[in-house]
């Protein structure tokens, strides 16, 4: 496998506290950094991209892999949720916190392929 491009993201979940809205977020930042076409470049079907997508936020556990998944259209994703991302409390202390999510995400081709 040979690692072709490498996009960060950030997403948000204000006011609900939902780690898997602020992921999903962050994935789609880092789409919307580029148009991750590089299937097209290197005359592969874009099923061939091989999408890794790494989740950082303070409670992994509450992240649905599911969900995050369905955001990409083709490809091969895989999704690792870990800690990282932040929690900010409230000033009044009430409520949820916003949640911070940080993504990053990888494309990479089976470069060694056999053609015909």
């Amino acid at each position: 496998m040979k690692r072709m491009l490498t996009e960060f993201g950030m997403g948000t979940s204000l006011r609900r506290g939902d780690y898997t809205e602020a992921a999903r977020r962050a994935v789609k930042d880092a789409l919307w950094h580029n148009s991750i076409n590089m299937a097209e470049l290197f005359g592969f079907p874009k099923e061939a991209m091989k999408i890794t997508v790494e989740i950082g936020v303070q409670k992994p556990d509450q992240v649905d892999a599911d969900s995050i998944l369905a955001v990409f259209p083709y490809g091969q994703p895989t999704v690792t949720v870990g800690q990282g991302g932040l929690d900010i409390v409230r000033p009044d202390g009430d409520g949820n916190p916003t949640v911070i999510a940080n993504a990053a995400i990888s494309v990479a081709f089976d470069m060694e392929r056999a053609d015909g």
